[in-house]
């Protein structure tokens, strides 16, 4: 019964050989075209040893095979290797004796094996799974085929190849039991690396995707094996499917126990090219999506959808929803690429319902992480280098930033964060990448993120007499980079407060009439399908109209070289992006002035209420750019002045503070602006304590 069945085996191991040369010698594609024999020239001339074949063709070609296939992919792809070899040899002789194996790689299979899915059923079996890169390890060299040096008495020395035939497969490379030329399991054993045939090989994680993680629980991963041309085809942070073999291994170093992992040897892995493709759109729901377009409200009631258990916050809703659709990314000849993401950051009184907010756009993000700053840290939020406990090796992990590359990172309560974290999220809020170099792994990983944020003021509510820096708790280079930020005041208001208990009475009391106005699942697909196909250009009046809101505010500056700089080039781009995504909202592909309008007025609610130098009344855009006022720089520099007036004054060769806040008294300076403004010197360096009160420039 045995031999008949290895007879069967070996039957039909013969016949996938004859199919497989058959299938790339005859297949013809829809315009009648030889494909496999093209793309085998095309393999030769670029002279790579790897053919792809589309599942769906080698199905419809003969589907026995096909299923024999996935069944026993390891036999399957030995004899179609073999076959494409035939067939190379016949095409190009010098080319095909110069490579060793040809390989041949299948892409989309017509199943997908969720990640959770995953078990010991598929084993030995070739499966696809779709998930997001998290982790490499650098390019190592595994022994395929190991060379031996046998020495004993009676025989010598003499060399072998091991395993005999085939391909070692594992990682785990074992001693011969005995030595295929003589025999003998005596004598000695020595490994030739240098004369053992290598491949290219390294490891990496693949994790399910954060939007298909079941609620409250932990995302699953697997390790994949890259071999030959696929490694470094893919980097941390990209989204891939890889279609593979699924094999076992130890799950410690100690082989004695019976405990195996999962992991796939990849065959096959394709990176999603397309921004946002995991999002399904089928003809239905383009319909619908183009229909809800030409609704001339669609912009009124995508932002009414946005989170619409909270009342009010209209400005910041729209805020949101621009930044959820964002402006035209763009990548200029000489590779400068300029971000098309919105920044958003909203700082409010404690109650204010930020979270939520936060919380809502995650969700209706195509593609979105939730985060806060408390459970964040720099290697969190960008990426780390990582040793596994297990193997020792070191792994390239992605953060949450590069995990949302081309989606939204919501963060809430920003300003919790230890200063040593937040700098790390400079970088890829402006350049967009995550650049790492340690451990001897040196990457720049892509993290094209829309950053939403929210923080509480840093004396438990916003006080109005204080700046904007002096509110919140985070320094100025990252204020900065946000295009718009806005201010929640909690402001008793017997009207307003009215509406708001009312709203909020309603919510508890008929939850189930509290509807978006667009269904959540709908405008999660029209945010995509705007932010894969809609590039408004910018229209001359558009233009027009924004470049002179731009002079118009910095005309204000000229006519007083000594007053405040209202706007700069920054805001000008952060213009743009928002009109931009104004546009895209009505799934437009120009720019008109009604978008330049609406992108001027939220810049300007923006600029009044975070950007407004307190003792001047006017708008100063220092108040964000540097945490400090055009009036208060100016007083600064004048505490200096006074410090070194009197130092050259003073016999002691320093000046004390008394002497300091008294002649800024009668400046008009309060006390208070000079102590703070001493620290303030002693920290950055610029002057020292001489003596106990005493202060001296540092020269």
């Amino acid at each position: 019964m045995t031999t008949l069945s290895a007879e069967l085996e070996q039957e039909q191991i013969v016949d996938v050989h004859e199919k497989f040369y058959e299938f790339v010698r005859s297949f013809r594609d829809r315009n009648g075209s030889y494909k496999y024999r093209e793309r085998i020239k095309q393999m030769i001339t670029m002279g790579q040893k790897s053919l792809i074949i589309d599942y769906n063709d080698l199905y419809l070609f003969d589907n026995r095979l096909a299923r024999l296939l996935i069944e026993k992919p390891d036999e399957v792809l030995q004899q179609a290797s073999e076959a494409v070899k035939e067939i190379v040899l016949h095409e190009a002789p010098d080319y095909a004796e110069s490579i060793d194996r040809f390989y041949v790689r299948i892409r989309a299979l017509p199943r997908v094996v969720p990640l959770r899915r995953l078990r010991s059923e598929y084993l030995g079996k070739l499966v696809m799974l779709e998930g997001i890169l998290v982790r490499t390890t650098p390019v190592k060299e595994k022994i395929v085929k190991a060379r031996f040096m046998h020495c004993t008495r009676e025989h010598g020395c003499h060399k072998f190849d091991w395993p005999p035939e085939g391909e070692l497969v594992g990682d785990i490379l074992e001693r011969p039991p005995a030595c295929p030329v003589c025999g003998s399991s005596s004598g000695t054993f020595r490994l030739l690396p240098e004369e053992s045939k290598l491949i290219d090989w390294q490891r990496i994680v693949l994790q399910e995707r954060p939007e298909e993680v079941p609620p409250g629980q932990l995302p699953r991963s697997i390790e994949v094996v890259l071999q030959d041309e696929l490694v470094d085809s893919a980097r941390p942070g990209d989204r891939v499917s890889i279609v593979g073999i699924v094999r076992v291994r130890p799950d410690s170093i100690s082989k004695k126990r019976a405990v195996y992992d999962l992991y796939i040897e990849a065959n096959h892995i394709e990176v999603s090219q397309k921004i946002l493709e995991e999002v399904v759109i089928t003809r239905e729901d383009e319909e619908r999506i183009r229909a809800l377009a030409k609704d001339p409200w669609v912009r009124k009631r995508i932002i009414a959808s946005i989170a619409p258990a909270i009342y009010g916050h209209w400005d910041i809703k729209e805020a949101i929803a621009l930044a959820l659709f964002g402006g035209v990314p763009k990548v200029t000849e000489d590779g400068v690429r300029i971000r098309g993401d919105i920044h958003v950051l909203i700082v409010g009184d404690p109650g204010t319902a930020k979270s939520q907010l936060l919380q809502y756009a995650a969700r209706i993000a195509p593609r979105g992480i939730y985060t806060t700053g408390k459970g964040a840290t720099a290697a969190g939020l960008t990426a780390a280098v990582i040793r596994d406990k297990t193997t020792g090796e070191y792994y390239l992990e992605a953060g949450a930033l590069v995990l949302a590359d081309g989606g939204v990172a919501a963060i809430d309560e920003i300003d919790k964060m230890r200063d040593e974290d937040r700098v790390a999220i400079h970088e890829a809020m402006e350049q967009q990448t995550v650049s790492i170099a340690k451990a001897g792994i040196v990457a720049k990983l892509n993290a094209r993120t829309t950053v939403i944020a929210a923080g509480n003021p840093k004396f438990g509510r916003y006080l109005t007499n204080r700046t904007l820096a002096d509110n919140i708790n985070l320094p100025v280079t990252i204020l900065s980079r946000f295009d718009l930020i806005f201010i929640l005041k909690d402001r008793p208001s017997p009207e307003e407060d009215r509406k708001l208990a009312r709203h909020v009475l309603e919510v508890h009391r008929e939850t189930e009439r509290i509807k978006p106005e667009i269904d959540p699942s709908l405008l999660k697909k029209y945010i995509s399908y705007a932010r894969r196909y809609i590039r408004p250009r910018l229209t001359p009046e558009a233009s027009k109209l924004i470049e002179d809101f731009y002079v118009e505010m910095r005309r204000m500056s000229s006519e007083n070289p000594e007053g405040p700089i209202a706007i700069t080039a920054r805001q000008l781009e952060a213009l743009i992006r928002l009109a931009e995504a104004h546009a895209k909202m009505a799934l437009r592909t120009e720019v008109t002035r009604e978008d330049a309008e609406a992108a001027i007025r939220l810049m300007k609610t923006f600029l009044e209420s975070s950007g407004m130098d307190i003792e001047s009344g006017r708008i100063d855009i220092d108040v964000i750019m540097t945490g400090k006022p055009r009036s208060k720089q100016e007083k600064l520099t004048r505490i200096m002045e006074i410090i070194e007036e009197l130092e050259s004054e003073s016999e002691e060769g320093c000046a004390r503070l008394r002497e300091i806040q008294k002649r800024a008294a009668s400046e008009g300076i309060e006390s208070s602006l000079v102590e703070e403004a001493i620290r303030s010197f002693r920290r950055d360096g610029i002057i020292y304590e001489k003596s106990l009160g005493c202060y001296a420039i540092v020269r």
